[in-house]
């Protein structure tokens, strides 16, 4: 189990926007540094026996180009590949599309940051309702998943049991912890207190089970 405020502690999240080809778009920023390198770090989040171990099974051709699955997530192809810096893809989940990018750098010698910017179009119906809270509190629980797994890189990831811990009180303060950071990112954005509020309760409630189901991507 982890240390559920030291986890929320060890993530930085920022919230901001972007033109891409004449559009604005939302983005939201989250990173954390490993104790581990920076080759190390890019083999985790890219080979397809390491991933299933910190996120979830992938299938796919994963190579720049190629196109991937996440089982019981999103799907998309893979834009750019720059081993062991990074690399973008689309991010394609319930008939939106929207974009990632991740980018790896080392840490003095033997440490490495994981960075990932999630961003999409405006307006958006769940960016409306959960703020960067949509996608933002699934890739916090990604985050832990990937510090358990650099710490015990052999150990397989009991799904079941990460499932369960999401919905206990420590999980579910966790879960309260990044939302909440997560909203004070967007009023540091400029965003409204009282709608960051809102929203980070709505985010928080979907991912505590202590709100009705919406689908969130």
């Amino acid at each position: 189990m982890i240390d559920e405020h030291k986890q929320v502690q060890a993530v930085t999240r920022t919230v901001g926007t972007r033109d891409a080809d004449g559009t604005i778009h939302r983005v939201s920023v989250i990173s954390q540094v490993y104790d581990t390198d920076i080759d190390d770090l890019w083999e985790a989040v890219t080979d397809p026996e390491r991933i299933p171990r910190w996120f979830a099974p992938v299938t796919g051709d994963l190579k720049e180009g190629g196109h991937y699955q996440i089982q019981g997530n999103a799907s998309g192809t893979i834009t750019h590949c720059d081993k062991p810096r990074g690399y973008a893809a689309t991010w394609e989940f319930g008939g939106g599309v929207t974009w990632i990018e991740v980018r790896l750098s080392p840490v003095g010698q033997d440490r490495a940051q994981f960075e990932l910017e999630h961003y999409g179009p405006v307006p958006d119906e769940f960016w409306s309702q959960f703020g960067p809270t949509a996608t933002g509190l699934g890739w916090d629980l990604a985050l832990a998943g990937l510090a358990h797994h650099v710490a015990d890189p052999a150990a397989p990831l009991d799904h079941e049991a990460a499932e369960a811990w999401t919905l206990s009180p420590a999980g579910k303060a966790f879960l309260r912890g990044c939302a909440d950071a997560w909203i004070a990112a967007y009023v540091a954005d400029g965003g409204d207190p009282e709608a960051g509020r809102a929203m980070g309760d709505a985010g928080y409630g979907f991912y505590s089970g202590e709100a009705a189901p919406t689908e969130v991507h």
